[in-house]
């Protein structure tokens, strides 16, 4: 496996890759990887001759008072991860390669990125959306992969590839959970023991929502009041949203009736966790 942190190593290798006649398959990470990056890479393995998987923690996404300065990182450890995974290059640029000091352009999207995670973190989809097309014309992949933990933000980055033409696979792929149902994320490393067991509050409510509508019910207020009054019970537990929209274009609605997105974001203690489940039909 072979690691690049300038644009031109990365363009370079991938050119040779292209004269071979080999298909590229692309990973976005911020690092820190675990189980659900690597099932990323296994996937993109599966349907692709090469895999590159970027490490970049992008502080564009990241609004004044989070957890930029903070967020793990340990590059020899991902790299060990992603070689793990079946990766054949890792791009780790520094934050001067990917943004010149008079950086000035941006990808900007309206209407899916205002509520859910956007509502509280409003300049975040803004720099999801810019370093992502900056990644995907440094890499030019035929697919790229993401998780569907981060269910937003695999809607934004699907419709800002079909509105901008940008002739990339956008492929989501299913959370990755621990044993007791948690949903695996570099941020559960912040989470003390008590706040570890805490956490649960999240896959407990939201299958427990499931659970309700797969029984019948479909006011979407009866579900949503219901993972409100589960979060609450839960002293570390202090709750951003809890919503159920539809899927993939993240409307609000009042009942039911088509496939939808149900999703949550939590604080416990001082860590923000985001969780949700999609039903695709009912």
């Amino acid at each position: 496996m072979k690691t690049a942190d300038n644009v031109e190593q990365i363009r370079d290798i991938v050119r040779f890759w292209r004269k071979e006649g080999l298909t590229i398959g692309f990973v976005p990470t911020m690092g820190y990887l675990h189980e659900g990056h690597q099932s990323l890479i296994r996937r993109a393995a599966s349907e692709n001759d090469r895999i590159v998987v970027s490490v970049f923690v992008n502080k564009m996404q990241f609004g004044p008072a989070e957890d930029f300065a903070s967020y793990p990182r340990d590059f020899q450890r991902d790299c060990e991860k992603c070689q793990e995974a079946g990766a054949d290059l890792v791009f780790h640029p520094t934050d001067e390669e990917m943004y010149q000091p008079d950086f000035s352009s941006f990808v900007d999207m309206t209407g899916l990125t205002e509520g859910l995670c956007g509502r509280s973190r409003p300049i975040h989809f803004r720099g999801v959306c810019t370093v992502v097309t900056k990644l995907f014309h440094i890499v030019s992949p035929d697919r790229a992969y993401f998780g569907q933990k981060d269910a937003q933000q695999l809607a934004v980055i699907t419709r800002m590839a079909r509105d901008l033409n940008m002739g990339i696979e956008i492929v989501g792929c299913p959370i990755v959970r621990e044993a007791d149902g948690l949903a695996k994320s570099s941020r559960n490393t912040y989470l003390n023991e008590e706040e570890r067991k805490a956490a649960l509050i999240l896959s407990r409510s939201l299958t427990e929502a499931r659970q309700k509508i797969e029984a019948g019910e479909r006011s979407v207020s009866v579900i949503e009041t219901y993972i409100k009054e589960r979060i609450a019970e839960e002293k570390l537990a202090r709750l951003d949203y809890a919503s159920v929209v539809s899927w993939p274009d993240l409307k609000e609605k009042e009942v039911i009736d088509g496939p939808v997105l149900t999703a949550i974001a939590v604080y416990i203690g001082k860590t923000r966790l985001i969780d949700n489940f999609i039903i695709s039909e009912v």
